[in-house]
């Protein structure tokens, strides 16, 4: 590439001819130039602050050579700089507003999969127990009428459906973790690594304070992102211990979950030991859509932590942000 074609790849050489050229006729077809170099400076992901800084450097190069024109002239001129620069920043702006309703999409799609997920949990509580209850009654009738020879094998199946009640409990509560609606986000993570202790060797310590109740977007963003990190410990981790903060700071909710598991390589291939599957892919996206922050670290031998941090109030931000 020659000294003249490198100089016109520049961007602040080829925004300052596009603006010179603006400045002298003023024209639709000039002004354009600006959103197309503004979407070109999108995609290559230059950042506003960067484009602001070029558009300041072309202003003064171009307003230099006027140093000597009229005040009221040169007044002109700058306002026709500044229409020229809000023309480049109109990709930047229809970025925002598409980001801005994806995210309004997938809070929205978030709160139907939780919908539907409170409905079929109650289902399986109150129709499949009603279900079980009318085959106890049916069994202890079976039972009563029954020689003493077929009631052992009678009180096996009542065994058997001991243990399915209890794990369409378990269940339930996954999907929709009632105690997180009555008693908040503290007390739903201590139940739900209670039950991934009653069925691991695992020792999980759940601490921390949310001072009070927090919104229902937030305390189940972070319930789900917890439940995703659990079940993603006892599947890779093989950790022996886990423990789950939970804190409120300057109206950010704040978790950590801590395991002391074989840990992994951050630049291994994407889904190495669930690091980045589906599911983990789900919780990220979804923290994102209330405003929020997630991030794994990890190193072979280490263990891995899980952090996520989001506003407290986060339906609140997302409905007014922007």
């Amino acid at each position: 590439m020659n000294a003249v074609a490198e100089a016109r790849s520049d961007p602040l050489v080829r925004y300052r001819d596009a603006l010179e050229q603006y400045l002298r006729q003023e024209d639709e077809v000039s002004l354009h130039q600006g959103y197309r170099l503004g979407r070109e400076a999108l995609e290559a992901h230059v950042g506003v602050l960067k484009l602001a800084s070029v558009h300041q450097q072309a202003v003064e190069s171009v307003l230099l050579q006027e140093a000597g024109s009229d005040p009221a002239e040169l007044r002109v001129r700058v306002e026709a700089a500044g229409r020229f620069f809000t023309e480049a920043l109109s990709p930047y702006e229809l970025f925002y507003l598409a980001g801005h309703e994806a995210n309004a999409a997938l809070r929205r799609l978030n709160q139907i999969m939780d919908q539907e997920a409170s409905r079929i949990a109650h289902a399986l509580h109150d129709e499949a127990g009603q279900l079980l209850a009318t085959v106890y009654l049916e069994l202890a009738e079976l039972s009563r009428l029954a020689p003493e020879s077929t009631r052992s094998g009678i009180s096996r199946i009542k065994d058997h459906l001991d243990d399915v009640r209890e794990q369409l409990r378990h269940i339930s509560h996954e999907l929709r973790p009632l105690i997180l609606d009555q008693l908040g986000l503290l007390p739903a993570i201590r139940f739900l690594a209670g039950g991934v202790m009653e069925r691991t060797e695992l020792t999980i310590e759940v601490g921390g304070s949310t001072e009070g109740r927090l919104s229902d977007v937030a305390e189940m963003t972070v319930y789900r992102a917890v439940q995703e990190a659990l079940m993603n410990v006892t599947k890779y981790a093989q950790a022996s211990r886990v423990d789950v903060s939970v804190w409120v700071a300057d109206e950010t909710l704040h978790c950590t979950v801590a395991d002391d598991g074989i840990g992994f390589d951050p630049s291994d291939a994407p889904g190495a030991r669930g690091h980045n599957g589906l599911g983990l892919i789900g919780i990220r996206e979804r923290v994102r859509s209330v405003h929020g922050w997630l991030d794994i670290s990890s190193s072979p031998g280490e263990g891995t932590t899980l952090r996520v941090s989001l506003p407290v109030d986060g339906e609140a931000h997302a409905h007014t942000a922007g």
